[in-house]
């Protein structure tokens, strides 16, 4: 019954869709057909599928609600993209979350966003009540322009679109290129909200093992031959979780393996400013013809004014941009304004200098506390806030994460950001986020031994 109604509930199966006869259901799950008949004849009186006489079980209508929880594999609800996102987001001040994707709001830019908003205020009235233009607010995209160039993208402001959201210009790409059934490559292990979304364009993902270089390219083409692959999704600067680095080989001979399939790619650099020293951009190489870039603010700015922007080849951007107006009309002109007040605040640049300076500090602190465990980095990153950590032989992230989670602290479990389900002796650490000794107090109790 649990199984018929998670397939209903995922559009699995349809209003009017004849169900598997109770032989092939029976074999399918090792039950006796008598199991099956009884689950079927309780269903049918619960009013969830109706039988027609000689013909067989249908689902009765009208459509269920989409339930991302239910499409594809079952997982123990701690290792589920949304529930890391949900325990992050909703649990309260009190809760430790070293597996959360950002940092506390004390390292955040506040008195820059507070003049920002005082600027702003003083603006026009049509900043402050007026829809902007489709593209997005032209001065916030000549800055992105000029901001694209100081790590060789080439982009005119005409080729960038804000959106209201790193995850929204992602949304909207799907929309553009994906049809329910295509195939999309993502990074084994990758961010993990790219699955969810991924589930929600009902689309197939299929992971490629990451390395600290890059996606593994052996790995990488036997997928394009395999899968025939619509898009690839990934991270350019710091990848989410490992902290690896692109290399400059790896990107020219992923893009030559993307020139010969017909893969188009998309480069999310939402941590660009966390970077110490510029690492390789697929869209620099590529020069925005396969390679879609895009990014936002909510990592280094503010996650409550959402912002982000879509940069593509022209005739891309005219699609999207339709596309756009049709799913959310106007941009939001006001958060706009106040980021782009904020982004040229004479304060920022020194402020995010600051910040890398407490990461990397952060993440020599929580490297060794964490050594102390038996918890180890997979990589020493050379910036940003995540640390990818291998745990002692035989542990399960899951198990710690239920643990942790009793004594108030967030974990964010490698299966959570892992395709293929091979991440279960990972956890994800943001160093930001994991001054507290209480958090090492607490994974001690959750160790074995």
């Amino acid at each position: 019954m649990d199984a018929v109604r998670a397939k209903i509930a995922s559009r699995s199966y349809l209003p009017g869709m004849r169900l598997p006869s109770v032989r092939a259901q029976a074999g399918a799950m090792g039950l006796s057909v008598s199991t099956v008949v009884e689950a079927y004849e309780r269903l049918a009186a619960e009013g969830v599928i109706h039988p027609r006489q000689g013909s067989g079980f249908y689902v009765a209508g009208p459509v269920a609600p989409l339930a991302l929880s239910e499409i594809g594999p079952r997982t123990d609800r701690e290792v589920d993209p949304l529930w890391v996102s949900r325990q992050s987001l909703e649990t309260g001040a009190s809760v430790l979350k070293p597996g959360c994707g950002w940092l506390p709001p004390s390292w955040m830019y506040e008195q820059g966003m507070r003049r920002a908003l005082r600027a702003t205020a003083r603006a026009g009235d049509s900043v402050l009540v007026d829809y902007a233009s489709p593209l997005g607010l032209p001065a916030l995209r000549q800055l992105l322009a000029r901001r694209m160039a100081a790590v060789d993208i080439e982009a005119s402001p005409e080729q960038i679109m804000l959106t209201e959201s790193g995850t929204q210009a992602i949304d909207l790409i799907c929309r553009f290129l994906l049809e329910p059934n295509d195939t999309v490559l993502v990074d084994d292990p990758c961010y993990f909200n790219f699955h969810a979304l991924l589930r929600a364009h009902r689309v197939k993902a299929v992971g490629v093992p990451y390395t600290p270089v890059g996606p593994d390219l052996a790995a990488f083409e036997t997928a394009l031959r395999t899968h025939a692959p619509r898009l690839y999704i990934t991270n350019s600067g710091i990848h989410n979780p490992t902290g690896a680095t692109l290399s400059s080989i790896t990107a020219h001979r992923l893009l030559k393996l993307a020139d010969d399939s017909g893969l188009v790619i998309v480069e999310d650099d939402v941590f660009a400013d966390f970077e110490t020293a510029p690492a390789a951009r697929l869209a620099a190489f590529d020069g925005l013809s396969r390679v879609i870039h895009i990014g936002s603010f909510s990592k280094t700015l503010s996650a409550s004014l959402r912002c982000g922007y879509i940069a593509a080849r022209p005739g891309w951007i005219d699609g999207l941009t339709d596309l756009k107006i049709a799913t959310s009309f106007g941009a939001g002109r006001l958060a706009s304004a106040v980021l782009l007040a904020a982004l040229t605040d004479s304060g920022y640049r020194k402020h995010m200098e600051t910040v890398r300076v407490r990461l990397e500090k952060a993440r020599d602190r929580t490297v060794a506390r964490l050594g102390e465990t038996g918890i180890t980095p997979w990589i020493i990153p050379r910036a940003g806030m995540f640390i990818w950590c291998r745990l002692p032989p035989g542990v399960d992230a899951a198990a710690m994460a239920r643990s942790c989670l009793k004594e108030g602290v967030v974990l964010a479990p490698g299966n959570a950001f892992s395709q293929s389900h091979n991440a279960g002796g990972f956890l994800r650490f943001n160093a930001a986020q994991s001054d507290d000794p209480r958090i090492f107090e607490v994974l001690r109790r959750a160790l074995p031994g």
